[in-house]
C-alpha cells in the first residue's frame, strides 16, 4: 500500500470494523449462486441448438429466424434499463428484487419449454409465428428475473473481498450450467437414443423445473437489506445522466464493452476455424471438446483467482488475466492444419483469463455503487448493473453479423475447402481481433481508480452521511455534504433531465428552447428507426431467403433510435416545466457550473469544495 492509500485508510478506520463484519456465511453464497446454474444452461440450447433444430426439423424459413433473432435480442437489450428502474423504484414487504425472481422465473422457465417444444402439427409460417412469439417471451422473462438477482448481489455485502468470492460463486455456477447443457443433447441422444424432440422435451422440463425451484428457494431464504429497500428511488432520465458521469463507471464500462467483443467473435466463429483452418477428423466433435476445455478451466481457476485478488487486489489480478487472452488469441493466428492438440492447449489457457473477468468486473462494479450512493445517497444497483447487461447484448449482434458477411465477401463455401483469402481472414478474426481488443480493453481498464483502501474510504464517508456529517471523496479530494432531502436535491434532479448544452440554450435563446431541443432529437431518432424498418421490409422480400447480416446490424439501429426516442419523449414534460418558469434562471446557473464541475472531476454529482486528506483526517 503506497502513501497515498494509507493516508485513505486512515480515513475510513472508523468504518473498517464496519466493513469486516459483513462476510456472508457459505450458505447465503451456495444460495445466491444456485440459479445462475438453471439460468446460463438455457441459454446453450437457444443460442446453439434453436437456430438449426427450427430450420432443418421445424422448417422455418431462415429469414424469419434471422429477423426474430435480431428483434428478440434489440427488446431484450432496450428492456434492461427499464427492468433496472422498475426494481429499483419497487418497495413492497418483499423488497426491490425478490418479487421479480419470484414471478419470473416461472414464467421464464414456461416460455423455454415453449421454445424447445413447437407442436409437431406446426410447419411453415405458422411454425415460424410460434419460434419468433416464444423467443421473445423467453428474454423478456428472463430479464425481469435475472436482472433483479444480479442487482441483488452487491447490496448483500459491502465487503470489498467478499464481494469477489460471492460473485465467484454465482459465476461458478455459470460455468457448470454452461458445461451441463453443452454437452447434455449429445449424451441424451447417444446413450438414451433419443431424437431432437425428445431430447429438448426432457431439457425443456427440466432446467424449467430447476430454474424455478431455485430461485424460489433464494426467494424464500435471502433476505434484502431492510435499510436499503425503504430508500427514495431517482427518476429514471436524470438517472442515466448522473449513472454516465461517474467516472470509475464509465471506465469500467467502456473496458467491458471493447473486451466484450473479444467474447462474443470467437462463439461465433470457433466452428469456422476448427473446421477450415485446423481440419481436425470430426470438427463438430472437436467443437464440443474446446467449449468444454474453455468453460472448465474458467471453472477450476475461479479459486486461484479469488486467492490472487485477495493477494495483489482486483484491479490487478484483472489486469493479470488480460495477458492470457492477448497473448493466446495472438498465438492462435500461427496454428496450422492439424494443430488441433495446440488449439485445445490454448483455449484452455484462454479459458482461465475468462474466468477471473467473470466475477471480478461485477465485483468492482458494486464498489461503484457505492462511489455513487457517497453522492447521491441512493442504492442504485439495477440502475447500474441494466447498463452492464445492455451493452454486450448489443455487441453481440454485430460482433457476429459482421464477420459472417466478410466471410461471405470473400467467397465463402459451405462444406467445401476455403480460399486462401477465405483462411486467412478466418484466422484474423478468430484470433488476432479479440487479441486486439483485449489489449485495448487492458489499456482503459488500467485507469480503474478503487483499490481497496479507496473504497473503505467510500465506506467510511457513506456512515458519516448517516450521522448528518460531510465526508471526503477519495478520489477527488472534495468534501461532499450529505444529500438532504429537499428542494435543493428536488431541483438537481430535475434540472438533470437536460444537459449543460440544452440548459445553456435556455438561458440564451427563452423559455420555448428545451421544448424545440426535446422534440427536435425525439424526431430525429424516430426517423431513424422508421428509416431502419423501410430497410428491412425491402430487403427481406421472402421470409424464405437469408436477408443477411447487415439486415441484422439495421434492426438493432432501429431499436435503438427507437429507445433514444422514448427516452426523449420521457423529458418532453421536464421541458415544459422549465418553459413555464418552475426554475429560476439563477438556479439553473448555479446548477451549470457544478455540472461542468463534476464532469471535469468524473462525479456522479456535483462536488463542492476541495480539502486536503490531512484536514479531511
Amino acid at each position: 500500500m503506497d502513501s497515498a492509500d494509507a493516508k485513505i485508510a486512515g480515513v475510513g478506520t472508523a468504518n473498517a470494523a464496519h466493513t469486516a463484519s459483513e462476510p456472508l456465511t457459505l450458505k447465503t453464497k451456495l444460495l445466491y449462486g444456485a440459479p445462475s446454474f438453471a439460468g446460463a444452461a438455457m441459454i446453450i440450447p437457444i443460442f446453439i441448438h434453436m437456430p438449426k433444430f427450427y430450420a432443418d426439423v421445424v422448417l422455418v424459413p431462415l429469414g424469419y429466424l434471422a429477423m426474430a433473432i435480431a428483434i428478440a435480442r434489440s427488446l431484450d437489450a432496450l428492456s434492461d434499463p427499464l427492468m433496472g428502474w422498475i426494481s429499483d423504484h419497487t418497495h413492497s414487504r418483499m423488497g426491490r428484487r425478490r418479487p421479480y425472481m419470484l414471478i419470473g422465473a416461472p414464467l421464464c422457465g414456461i416460455a423455454f419449454f415453449c421454445l424447445l417444444n413447437p407442436p409437431e402439427a406446426l410447419k411453415g409460417k405458422d411454425a415460424a409465428v410460434w419460434f419468433g412469439i416464444t423467443f421473445i417471451l423467453y428474454f423478456i422473462f428472463h430479464t425481469s428475473y435475472v436482472l433483479p438477482h444480479y442487482a441483488l448481489g452487491p447490496e448483500l455485502t459491502q465487503n470489498y473481498n467478499d464481494r469477489s468470492t460471492l460473485f465467484a460463486w454465482r459465476e461458478s455456477f455459470t460455468i457448470l450450467g454452461t458445461i451441463v447443457a453443452a454437452g447434455a443433447p449429445a449424451i441424451m441422444m447417444k446413450t438414451m437414443h433419443l431424437n431432437d424432440r425428445q431430447v429438448f422435451f426432457r431439457l425443456g422440463i427440466f432446467f424449467g423445473v430447476v430454474l424455478t425451484l431455485l430461485y424460489w428457494l433464494l426467494v424464500i431464504t435471502v433476505k434484502e437489506r431492510p435499510d436499503f429497500v425503504t430508500r427514495k428511488s431517482n427518476p429514471l432520465v436524470p438517472g442515466v445522466r448522473r449513472a454516465l458521469r461517474n467516472r470509475p463507471f464509465g471506465i469500467l464500462l467502456s473496458s467491458y464493452a471493447v473486451g466484450s467483443i473479444a467474447g462474443a467473435i470467437p462463439a461465433t466463429m470457433m466452428p469456422f476455424f476448427t473446421q477450415y483452418v485446423i481440419h481436425p477428423p470430426d470438427p463438430n466433435v472437436w467443437v464440443s471438446k474446446l467449449l468444454v476445455g474453455y468453460f472448465g478451466f474458467g471453472f477450476l481457476s475461479l479459486p486461484m483467482w479469488v486467492w490472487f485478488a485477495r493477494r495483489v487486489g482486483k484491479l490487478n489480478a484483472w489486469l493479470t488475466s488480460f495477458f492470457l487472452g492477448i497473448s493466446g488469441g495472438a498465438a492462435m493466428f500461427l496454428l496450422r492444419p492439424g494443430d488441433i492438440h495446440w488449439l485445445m492447449v490454448l483455449i484452455c489457457w484462454a479459458g482461465i483469463g475468462f474466468g477471473a473477468g467473470l466475477f471480478l468486473t461485477p465485483s468492482m462494479q458494486a464498489d461503484v455503487i457505492d462511489y455513487d450512493e457517497l453522492y447521491t445517497g441512493k442504492r442504485r444497483e439495477a440502475q447500474y448493473t441494466a447498463f452492464w447487461s445492455m451493452l454486450p447484448k448489443f455487441i453481440a449482434i454485430p460482433s457476429a453479423a459482421i464477420p459472417i458477411a466478410i466471410l461471405a465477401s470473400l467467397g465463402y463455401v459451405p462444406n467445401a475447402v476455403q480460399s486462401p483469402h477465405v483462411v486467412f481472414a478466418l484466422r484474423a478474426i478468430f484470433a488476432l481481433t479479440p487479441a486486439t481488443c483485449s489489449a485495448l480493453s487492458f489499456l482503459i481498464a488500467r485507469h480503474f481508480p478503487i483499490t481497496q483502501a479507496i473504497h473503505t474510504a467510500i465506506l467510511d464517508g457513506i456512515d458519516r452521511h448517516a450521522n448528518g456529517e460531510p465526508a471526503l471523496d477519495p478520489l477527488t479530494n472534495m468534501m461532499v455534504p450529505p444529500p438532504k432531502p429537499g428542494y435543493d436535491e428536488d431541483t438537481g434532479w430535475f434540472l438533470d433531465y437536460f444537459s449543460s448544452g440544452e440548459l445553456k440554450r435556455y438561458l440564451a435563446r427563452g423559455a420555448s428552447q428545451p421544448v424545440r431541443d426535446v422534440l427536435t432529437m425525439a424526431a430525429l431518432s424516430i426517423c431513424v428507426s422508421i428509416a431502419s424498418v423501410i430497410y428491412v421490409l425491402n430487403r427481406v422480400h421472402s421470409l424464405g431467403t437469408d436477408p443477411g447480416a447487415m439486415t441484422s446490424v439495421i434492426v438493432v439501429a432501429a431499436g435503438l433510435a427507437l429507445a433514444i426516442f422514448v427516452f426523449h419523449l420521457m423529458r418532453l414534460a421536464p421541458a415544459r416545466r422549465l418553459a413555464a418558469g418552475e426554475v429560476p434562471a439563477d438556479v439553473v446557473r448555479a446548477h451549470l457550473g457544478q455540472v461542468v464541475e463534476a464532469l471535469r472531476e468524473g462525479t456522479p454529482t456535483p462536488p463542492v469544495e476541495p480539502v486536503s486528506r490531512a484536514a479531511a483526517s
